[in-house]
């Protein structure tokens, strides 16, 4: 893959992205000027690296899967975009109706109501909201792969070849979206909002089982939207196929900000053709958790303080 920017260029991105997180750990206003500055100074560049590399592997996928299509028969019909989609709707409707954590106080108030109040109770109820996806992500597509015939695990996103070797588009990635959520976690409504679960500042039980959770969860999801939804789409729509995952994945996020539901898009679209080029969805697992590890971290840093030593916030 040719890199449409001077390694330079990247160099200067990282140098800035320190240089503009010290600056708004001491001053957020500063650094709202700061980040300004550097995002009409690298605008050209970043527009260059994604740009021409979404653009160019978009293009290269289409002709891989026209030249596939062109050597099947008349009469192919390939089941595997029939089974996937349908997979899909299945999945995301039995989520939708069960997989909240409403059904889990439903359910321990009717048969287990003994263990309302327990020291656990709320992280019992993030167990079963993960469980819940890993069921719905995992658990029934991967179900639909076994027994569909020649059909492999692996090929679903799984592959770890050329992890090392498209490593570095990842930490690229990760230091822009870093920038904005160190901004970011200086507001109230940031700080109000993460972690998603409150008591995971009483110990280092709750902050690790609360993460470990979590980032289940974000795995669960990566296997589902960029491993399952598009690589086997892949003969048949192409660089299309990302798109078509990109749907579903932005409702998903309906009940959340504004801001967040259309960053869902853009990284939507950018992990799903990356997981396409590179037939992996690892990196994009990666730097999903690390990134909510982030906003976890950030926002206990400047609210109750850290796992088992909590401070008091006026």
């Amino acid at each position: 893959m040719s890199l449409p920017v001077k390694w330079p260029w990247l160099l200067a991105l990282a140098l800035f992205y320190v240089a503009a997180n010290v600056v708004t750990h001491f001053n957020k206003y500063v650094g709202a000027g700061v980040v300004a500055l550097g995002l009409l100074l690298f605008n050209v560049p970043l527009r260059r690296l994604l740009g021409h590399t979404l653009l160019h592997t978009w293009r290269r996928l289409n002709l891989e899967a026209r030249q596939a299509r062109a050597d099947d028969p008349p009469d192919h019909f390939d089941y595997r975009p029939l089974v996937v989609m349908t997979t899909t709707a299945v999945s995301l409707t039995l989520i939708e109706y069960f997989g909240d954590r409403d059904m889990f106080r439903i359910a321990v108030s009717r048969w287990f109501s003994w263990f309302i109040g327990h020291r656990y109770y709320e992280l019992a109820g993030f167990a079963y909201w993960t469980g819940s996806r890993v069921l719905g992500y995992v658990v029934l597509p991967w179900l639909t792969v076994l027994v569909m015939p020649g059909e492999r695990l692996r090929d679903y996103g799984l592959r770890t070849e050329g992890f090392v070797k498209h490593l570095w588009i990842y930490v690229v990635l990760f230091c822009i979206v870093l920038l904005p959520v160190v901004m970011v976690s200086y507001t109230r409504t940031f700080q109000h909002t993460y972690p998603f679960y409150k008591l995971a500042a009483r110990s280092w039980t709750d902050f690790l089982a609360w993460e470990a959770l979590y980032s289940l969860q974000f795995f669960a999801l990566e296997v589902f939207f960029r491993g399952y939804m598009i690589h086997p789409l892949r003969r048949a729509l192409g660089a299309y196929a990302v798109f078509a995952m990109a749907v579903p994945y932005c409702m998903i996020h309906y009940n959340k900000p504004l801001a967040e539901v259309l960053g869902a898009v853009v990284a939507g679209t950018v992990l799903g053709t990356l997981s396409l080029s590179t037939g992996s969805i690892w990196c994009g697992v990666l730097i999903h958790i690390s990134v909510a590890l982030s906003m976890d971290s950030l926002s206990l840093h400047h609210t109750v303080g850290y796992p088992g030593n909590p401070r008091l916030v006026l």
